[in-house]
């Protein structure tokens, strides 16, 4: 039997005509199925029930969790401000800190009042000696050199002075004030020296002239222990005097402590 093929060719063209479109689409859907999202799979709250697992046999199934959106709470703390609060106690002193460096030196302050007078010192602490003594007799010089005696006594503390040898013996070093007074003779020279040991220190000086007059000299001298202060009359190569009566006093010898080495 013979088929018209023109009659079948009809409807089969129109066939493929209508799925020639689709065709591609089912041809690409396995493709699409099989990639992996490259998007992470969103994260939903669930519920503490959530976990339970349906129970065996039960054919329904747990609904999906739906997607609630995120709250952040935002507190004006402009508006929750209250009123000023009162005065704290006051805290514990904190560690000192390092100490800086020092300041300049400020201006001088005013002159203080004077001070109370303190209390009078020990007496047996403080050491003394002095001495004064005259003599009333004029004298002429001789063949060698003499010492100057003394016949007067004002003052001699503690007997330092020798009034038979005319010499002042130390027995407290340190420094002393020496002092000698003497009155000249008409028309003679006087010519004298301080002595320490035997150490011409000070000379007492006055030409001869017409009329007699007063000479003096003074001394300050560093002492040791056993020194001898004395006055010594030069020898008769000069002819030389010294004048006095015995009604006045004209020469003395003085002397005393200044200042003890040891106090």
């Amino acid at each position: 039997m013979l088929i018209d093929t023109t009659a079948v060719a009809g409807p089969l063209q129109r066939a493929v005509a209508m799925f020639g479109g689709i065709l591609p689409l089912v041809l690409l859907l396995p493709l699409v199925a099989s990639v992996t999202p490259s998007k992470a799979p969103p994260r939903f709250c669930r519920r503490c029930c959530d976990d339970l697992e349906p129970p065996e046999g039960s054919s329904s199934r747990a609904a999906p969790p739906q997607q609630v959106p995120e709250v952040r709470t935002f507190i004006n703390m402009t508006i929750l401000k209250g009123d000023k609060g009162d005065r704290g106690d006051k805290g514990t002193p904190g560690k000192s800190g390092i100490e800086g460096p020092p300041g300049a030196r400020g201006p001088m302050g005013d002159k203080g009042s004077q001070g109370q007078a303190g209390p009078p010192g020990d007496a047996c602490k403080t050491q003394h000696s002095a001495f004064s003594v005259g003599r009333r007799k004029a004298l002429h010089s001789e063949e060698y050199y003499q010492a100057l005696v003394f016949d007067t006594v004002f003052v001699n503390l503690h007997e330092h002075f020798n009034m038979f040898k005319g010499k002042f013996y130390c027995y407290i070093p340190g420094v002393y004030f020496f002092n000698v007074n003497i009155h000249t003779w008409n028309f003679k020279e006087t010519y004298l020296h301080i002595m320490q040991n035997d150490q011409e220190k000070v000379i007492v000086y006055a030409q001869p002239s017409e009329r007699s007059i007063m000479q003096s000299q003074s001394i300050m001298l560093s002492l040791e222990q056993n020194d001898e202060v004395w006055v010594r009359l030069y020898k008769r190569e000069r002819e030389n005097a010294v004048y006095s009566d015995d009604v006045d006093v004209y020469i003395t010898f003085n002397g005393y402590l200044i200042k003890a080495n040891v106090e």
